[in-house]
């Protein structure tokens, strides 16, 4: 029987919440109500709800500029034809809005009782009781899938699902995330919609209370699980997932820009965006160091893609660095690692070109194969590893890579996790039946084609390093490379492993997950945090305020390992 936690929870002692809209709309009543909400949010749903006689509604997708004038003012981010990348769009949420339409607005909210709804309420009025109604951005895919909301840059819900995810990844979430972060601090309440007809809320200040404590001990993100065309299922029985999807194929379990946070208020749950803490306690929560060098960003992910029972992911590379600052705007780019939680026998990894090969020849096989002639003969051009539980394979930026069937990976990469090159697919289609997206010029032009094998053997495979050891642990760097601000280092251990964030002023936040060992405890040697249980392969994050910590097993005389990743910081984070 699994004991992998599918809903974990954070508790908060000493605060509450409220449930149902009959709580909540009494909670809310006045004359003026304003309900600032992340795109993707039921308006409809908070207005039925909250809604009083003769009192006015404006919903804030009423003043949105037509369609073709926004498309216009976002074209230099998000004009062309590329079906899945963009450039990071900088503008204001305000640009959203026809100014006469916002105008208009302004004044008569300032007549008199009224309810404002939707993103961007704030910039209508503050005047009255202000809601953030927040919502996750899993939640938001889903009813992109569903056809029940549109994006807010692109209203209808009608279009394609990629279509709506690439406007909110580069664009609309961009800018209500800057909008919001300043409602954080001084919104009167917290709605949670996440679930339709099941309506959460907390006092602004008992979400402030919430925020400050997660700083302090260590906490999960809630996962969730998706298939893929490829896609396996060893995560169906390990994580103790349902019957219904053909595979799963990929799942995101330390990723707070998708994942989301639950709060245990005395027994009622509140779900919200992980991002909401990253923005408004980023320094105790990922250390002086690293939010001065990223901001309020989380830069490092954890995911898992599952290949047993299913076939190869696809042949790929990611952008180098000034790539991806020139042509996408991100400040930084996707380097990252397979650590094998579970191969088959006979399971292999592609990583980096054979010996000799004609970089001509490889992109002519390439075009060959997408304009529909011969498949691409990859292991011809692509060295293969074999590979074997708790090995560790590195994958700096312009590494062409890709994991084979019959593998369970622990991807750890940085986090701008969108920007994937694909360049040979195997000729399958996506699950929705059309062709996946190949980048092919995109990947050629970050290839690098001096990563053969012997290069590749000597830095990206298995660089083990031995840290230290003490009664019962010990501790070695696994990576990454040292193109990558990623550090890694797994404890073994059969008793109390110690492990340094340094400190919120000098450390970095940690992201672990237990690799090996049916169970362990997360402890504070100074008791700032009660004992944490952590189950196989669950992720964990340890925020860098919560201090230096021990992670033991569960059962005295138990063998556990964790792999740990930080950000690099000049401090020695090793035992």
């Amino acid at each position: 029987m699994s004991t992998y936690r599918l809903r974990p929870a954070i508790p908060v002692p000493g605060c509450t919440a409220l449930t149902g809209w009959a709580a909540i709309g009494a909670a809310l009543a006045g004359p003026r109500l304003i309900v600032d909400a992340y795109p993707g949010v039921d308006l409809n749903e908070i207005v039925a709800a909250c809604a009083r006689p003769g009192v006015p509604v404006i919903r804030t997708t009423d003043l949105l500029l037509p369609q073709a004038e926004l498309d216009r003012v976002q074209a230099p981010w998000l004009g062309g034809d590329d079906p899945v990348f963009a450039m990071r769009c900088p503008l204001p949420l305000s640009t959203w809005f026809a100014p006469e339409r916002l105008r208009a607005a302004q004044v008569a909210a300032a007549a008199g009782p009224v309810l404002i709804v939707g993103p961007g309420a704030t910039l209508v009025s503050t005047c009255g009781v202000v809601v953030l109604a927040d919502l996750p951005r899993w939640e938001i895919q889903l009813r992109h899938r569903r056809g029940t909301v549109g994006s807010l840059g692109r209203a209808d819900a009608g279009s394609r699902p990629a279509v709506l995810y690439r406007q909110a990844f580069f664009a609309d979430w961009r800018a209500y995330d800057r909008h919001k972060t300043p409602l954080i601090a001084s919104c009167d309440w917290l709605l949670d919609t996440t679930r339709a007809a099941d309506p959460r809320a907390c006092t602004g200040a008992t979400l402030r209370a919430a925020l400050d404590h997660a700083t302090t001990t260590p906490f999960r993100l809630l996962p969730y699980f998706d298939p893929a065309p490829w896609g396996g299922q060893w995560m169906r029985k390990t994580c103790g997932l349902p019957d219904g999807p053909v595979n799963y194929g990929w799942s995101f379990d330390g990723v707070p820009e998708e994942n989301s946070l639950v709060f245990d208020f005395a027994g009622t749950e509140l779900e919200l965006p992980a991002q909401t803490l990253v923005l408004a306690r980023p320094q105790a929560l990922l250390g002086e160091p690293v939010h001065g060098r990223f901001g309020a960003e989380f830069p490092i992910r954890f995911d898992f893609l599952d290949t047993i029972g299913g076939g190869n992911l696809s042949l790929q590379v990611h952008p180098l660095t000034e790539y991806i600052q020139t042509h996408f705007g991100w400040p930084y780019t996707q380097d990252e690692s397979y650590y094998m939680l579970a191969a088959e026998p006979g399971a292999q990894v592609y990583l980096g070109l054979r010996e000799g090969i004609d970089p001509a020849a490889f992109a002519a096989g390439l075009r060959e194969a997408q304009a529909g002639g011969r498949p691409f003969p990859a292991e011809q051009f692509a060295q293969t590893w074999p590979a074997r539980t708790h090995d560790h394979f590195l994958i700096p930026a312009g590494t062409l890579h890709c994991s084979g069937a019959g593998s369970m990976v622990l991807e750890i990469s940085a986090t701008p996790y969108i920007f994937t090159f694909k360049m040979w697919d195997w000729g399958r289609l996506g699950l929705d039946g059309r062709p996946r997206p190949i980048h092919l010029d995109h990947g050629l032009a970050n290839i690098q084609f001096d990563r053969t094998t012997a290069w590749t053997a000597a830095n990206l495979v298995n660089r083990v390093e031995p840290l230290g050891s003490g009664p019962g642990w010990r501790a070695e760097r696994t990576g990454l490379h040292e193109r990558e601000f990623i550090e890694t280092v797994r404890h073994w251990s059969t008793a109390a492993a110690p492990h340094r964030t340094g400190g919120r002023a000098r450390g970095s936040v940690h992201m672990l997950n237990l690799v090996h060992g049916a169970a362990a405890v997360v402890e504070s040697p100074s008791g700032a945090f009660a004992p944490f249980p952590v189950s196989y392969t669950e992720t964990f994050i340890v925020p860098a305020a919560a201090g230096d910590y021990t992670v033991r097993p569960l059962r005295s005389g138990d063998e556990i390992a964790t792999l740990e990743a930080s950000v690099r910081t000049g401090i020695n984070h090793a035992p």
